[in-house]
C-alpha cells in the first residue's frame, strides 16, 4: 500500500518576521514609537506586505501587526521581552509567541497569525524533508562548493581567529573545513574529469 503524502508546510517557504531585522530598521529603540510597511516579494512582484508598529514603553513593549488574511482584517500585539547577553554586554531582545507563550527571535506565518515555529505542529525546515542520501550528498558537496563562503567568512572585518590565546571554536571549525575540502579535491577532479 503506498505511503499517505503528508505535504508538510515548509517553514523556509512561509513569510517570516525577523527580529534582527526590526532592530536594524530601529523599530526597537528605547521609549519610542515607529510603524511602517513590511512586505515581501519573489523577484519584483509583492506577494505580501503587513503594517506594523512598535511601542517601546518601559511597562511592556511590544509590536502591533496589522494585516488581511484571506481578505479578512487581522490585528494583534505581539509583545517582546529582554534578556541579558550572556557576554555580560547589553541585552537581546525576543518576541513572546501569542499561542504558545515560548521566547523567539523570528515569528513565522504559516497560517493566520505570525507565531513561534512550535505553534504548528506539522510544520517542517525543507532540510527535514530530504532524504538520508541527498542529506549526505549535501554534507560533502556543501564542504567543496562552501569554500568560497568559508573564506570570506574567515576573512571579514570583524571574525575573530583567536581569543586570550587560543583559537576560536569557528576558526578551528572553518579550518577543519577547508582541510576537507582540499582532500576530497583530487576526487572531484577525477570524478568530474576535471
Amino acid at each position: 500500500m503506498p505511503k499517505i503524502p503528508t505535504n508538510p508546510t515548509i517553514l523556509d517557504k512561509v513569510k517570516q518576521i525577523h527580529l534582527s531585522k526590526l532592530k536594524e530598521w530601529q523599530y526597537l529603540e528605547p521609549n519610542s514609537f515607529k510603524s511602517g510597511k513590511l512586505s515581501w516579494s519573489i523577484g519584483r512582484q509583492e506577494i505580501g506586505s503587513i503594517r506594523l508598529s512598535s511601542s517601546m514603553n518601559r511597562d511592556q513593549p511590544f509590536i502591533k501587526l496589522s494585516y488581511n488574511y484571506n481578505d479578512e482584517p487581522v490585528e494583534y500585539k505581539v509583545n517582546l521581552v529582554t534578556v541579558p547577553s550572556n557576554l555580560g554586554k547589553g541585552k537581546l531582545w525576543y518576541f513572546v509567541c501569542p499561542k504558545t507563550g515560548k521566547r523567539c527571535r523570528k515569528l513565522y506565518g504559516a497560517g493566520k497569525y505570525f507565531l513561534h515555529r512550535e505553534a504548528y505542529p506539522d510544520a517542517m525546515y525543507e532540510s527535514q524533508t530530504y532524504s538520508k542520501q541527498r542529506r549526505a550528498m549535501d554534507k560533502v558537496f556543501s564542504t567543496v562548493f562552501g569554500v568560497d563562503d568559508l573564506m570570506e567568512e574567515l576573512y571579514s572585518k570583524h571574525f575573530k581567529t583567536h581569543y586570550d590565546g587560543e583559537p576560536t571554536k569557528r576558526y578551528k571549525k572553518i579550518m577543519s573545513q577547508l582541510e576537507q575540502a582540499k582532500k576530497m579535491e583530487p576526487q572531484l577532479m577525477q570524478y568530474f574529469k576535471l
